[in-house]
């Protein structure tokens, strides 16, 4: 028997490019506190700063969409999918209904 696990997957998939698209969103905030905080370095600061405040825009927020992605794949699967798959046979099915 194996696990498919195809809803925590396409879940997490979705997740992290909602969750980037989202940072990707706040990377504009994210760079202006950046480069407000890089201007006591000068331009340069201020340019990498502001690079970089994007930059971890949208990394944190692919994460997090990630996470959560596949926190709601992963009970789609337990309760709506069958998730699981007979090696011998193929035959795919859910988790026991109490």
């Amino acid at each position: 028997m194996e696990s498919r696990d195809l809803g925590r997957t396409a879940g997490g998939a979705v997740g992290a490019i909602a969750g980037a698209a989202s940072g990707a969103a706040s990377a504009l905030r994210g760079a202006r506190l950046g480069a407000t905080f890089g201007a006591f370095a000068g331009p340069a600061g201020s340019v990498l700063g502001g690079l970089a405040g994007a930059a971890l825009g949208g990394l944190v927020g692919g994460a997090i969409g990630c996470e959560v992605g596949s926190k709601i794949g992963e009970a789609v699967d337990q309760n709506c999918l069958a998730n699981y798959r007979c090696l011998e046979c193929g035959h795919t099915f859910g988790p026991p209904r109490e």
